[in-house]
């Protein structure tokens, strides 16, 4: 028994790298079990992908009112859904500190309308308000 114990050592002093690749197989066998025996299981356990909510299909349903022979790229659609997170951001942060300033715990239209006036341009609040309250008249009316 005892020469027999001597060769082990000795042999794993001879080639470090041996020694370095069976160190190695062993975590990964520990981490990761065999597929044959846990297949059905993993199928059974898949991890349901987060849902990313995005604006695409309602930018596509717009421009397709405005233009319906023209498409839109992937990458243009990336950049107005970007657009249209920093401009939902900015009304949401003023409109926050609206009602912050007024001590309401709750973001009403009012604020929305006053928020949309001092964010957005010209012409263009005046085009949100009104369409803002052609909303809400609609929402409250059904």
């Amino acid at each position: 028994m005892a020469p027999k114990a001597e060769k082990k050592p000795a042999a794993a002093e001879k080639t470090p790298a041996a020694e370095k690749t069976t160190a190695g197989k062993k975590p990964k066998a520990e981490k990761r079990p065999p597929k044959s025996k846990e297949g059905g299981a993993d199928k059974k356990k898949k991890k349901a992908k987060k849902s990313v909510e995005t604006y695409k299909i309602y930018i596509f349903k717009v421009l397709k009112q405005v233009h319906p022979d023209i498409g839109i790229s992937s990458k243009a659609m990336s950049i107005m859904n970007s657009f249209i997170n920093d401009i939902f951001e900015k009304l949401a942060g003023e409109s926050a500190k609206l009602a912050r300033y007024n001590k309401k715990p709750t973001i009403t239209s009012r604020e929305m309308q006053t928020s949309v006036r001092l964010v957005l341009p010209g012409e263009l609040a005046k085009h949100a308000v009104s369409e803002g309250t052609k909303a809400v008249t609609k929402f409250t009316s059904s």
